[in-house]
């Protein structure tokens, strides 16, 4: 397999999952194929980020130079790991993918973009129309719903305000470990979206790997169904489609 860097800590609950998950796949990955002996892990670098640091070099999206400090950031998290031997990379965060092409430009290694991922799973499930949560750069994020739409997909976050600043509220609970009662306050805002902005059958992409740790239950499956919902798990995406690229290089 393919040596694997991560760049997280943004935030860290969500990269153990993205190590676990990593894990557990290699280990599935060995069991199925009835192979002998102690199951492989793929060799892994994590980059941690400091999460107070990216917020603080948020920028602004009608000042392209504004966001410098974001990139680079990531950027040379990236080469470290590119300089660790990693053979590809993942960012484990939904929301540096805002900045995706900017971040990777310069780096030598693969990185493997959560919305490329994410825009094909959502073709697999036949989804028309996708409401995004995640933080407020992502939820109106441009790049986000290009991502989809290249695929015939229409996606939007919640139009209302009050919906995005519990979004957003949210989020910052869950990175404190706060989940109780979090799937339930995520599916009432879903019901209020969907009746509001949306028609026929959307499908929520939880576009900020935090929230899935609302899901406890569900948060290693890649789309999982909720007070009859349909969502997708932007965590688990990322991750097999990391694992397949460490196995197969596709």
């Amino acid at each position: 397999m393919k040596k694997i860097g991560i760049v997280g800590g943004i935030a860290w609950p969500s990269t153990v999952d993205y190590y676990s998950g990593l894990c557990r796949r290699s280990e599935e990955w060995h069991r199925a194929r009835n192979l002998p002996g102690t199951p492989s892990t793929p060799e892994m670098s994590i980059e941690s980020l400091d999460l107070k640091k990216v917020f603080s070099y948020f920028g602004n999206d009608d000042d392209e130079t504004s966001w410098a400090q974001f990139d680079d950031y990531h950027r040379t998290a990236l080469k470290r790991l590119e300089a660790s031997g990693a053979e590809f990379a993942i960012v484990a965060s939904n929301t540096p993918h805002h900045r995706f092409a900017a971040i990777v430009r310069g780096v030598g290694i693969p990185v493997l973009s959560i919305l490329d991922a994410v825009a094909n799973e959502s073709i697999r499930v036949g989804a028309r129309e996708v409401l995004i949560l995640g933080t407020a750069v992502t939820m109106r994020s441009v790049r986000f719903r290009e991502a989809f739409a290249k695929v015939g997909i229409k996606a939007r976050g919640p139009d209302d305000d009050t919906t995005q600043a519990i979004t957003v509220e949210m989020i910052s609970d869950l990175q404190r470990g706060r989940v109780e009662g979090a799937a339930e306050r995520i599916a009432s805002m879903v019901r209020t979206s969907f009746g509001e902005q949306l028609t026929g059958q959307p499908v929520v992409c939880l576009a900020c790997t935090e929230l899935p740790l609302a899901f406890p239950q569900q948060k290693t499956l890649p789309t999982f169904e909720y007070d009859g919902v349909l969502y997708i798990n932007t965590t688990a995406v990322h991750i097999n489609a990391a694992f397949d690229f460490a196995v197969k290089g596709e």
